[in-house]
């Protein structure tokens, strides 16, 4: 069961993860884009590590507690969705106290249309919603943690592969046009980096 507790353990995980792929998120984040992203992660990570001995009971309102901290310390397009990711999940859970794990890819596809109307973004546009969708799409029926990661962690993986050779359509990355080819998206990658830290 996804709980309160099992949230302070990944939040311990994903903070830990940042730090390491701080340099390697800000270099892919450098050739595209302002070059922050690692440095912007790490500073959620860190404060959502700082709140989580205070995360209550109720999952829906420690994930909306989760989506306040990233607002509160980042003001950037990347912390904005996955902020709003975590809000539409807050408000899936709200009231409960243990979550089935078979919900999780429910509350990706939840997170998935906040984050796609906010950012203006589609499937196909190369951005972290393509890696969002594949690993909804892989953890579809399953019930297991260990499970889970690894089917979306697979996932993400092909659909990083997959987009490789595609243009950027949102974001600064987009007037790149030809230099975006062959270049992985740095948001499908740190969302893959928070995947494989829950490993």
């Amino acid at each position: 069961m996804l709980t309160a507790d099992s949230l302070r353990w990944a939040i311990g995980r994903v903070h830990g993860t940042m730090g390491t792929a701080a340099g390697e998120l800000n270099e892919l984040d450098g050739a595209l884009g302002d070059g922050d992203l690692g440095v912007t992660l790490s500073r959620a990570t860190q404060r959502l590590q700082e709140d989580a001995p205070n995360l209550p009971a109720d999952v829906g309102t420690a994930l909306f507690q989760c989506a306040q901290a990233f607002t509160r310390v980042t003001g950037s397009t990347y912390g904005t969705l996955l902020a709003t990711g975590l809000m539409a999940a807050a408000k899936a859970t709200r009231g409960r106290t243990e979550v089935p794990w078979t919900e999780v890819s429910a509350l990706l596809g939840a997170a998935l249309e906040a984050m796609s109307g906010r950012g203006k973004s589609a499937l196909g546009d190369k951005t972290v919603l393509d890696a969002l969708d594949a690993a909804r799409r892989a953890t579809e029926g399953l019930g297991e943690p260990a499970a889970l990661v690894a089917a979306a962690s697979h996932a993400v993986d092909a659909a990083i592969a997959e987009l490789r050779g595609r243009p950027f359509r949102q974001g600064r990355a987009r007037i790149f046009r030809e230099k975006g080819l062959g270049r992985d998206d740095p948001g499908m990658v740190a969302f893959k980096r928070i995947i494989d830290s829950l490993a």
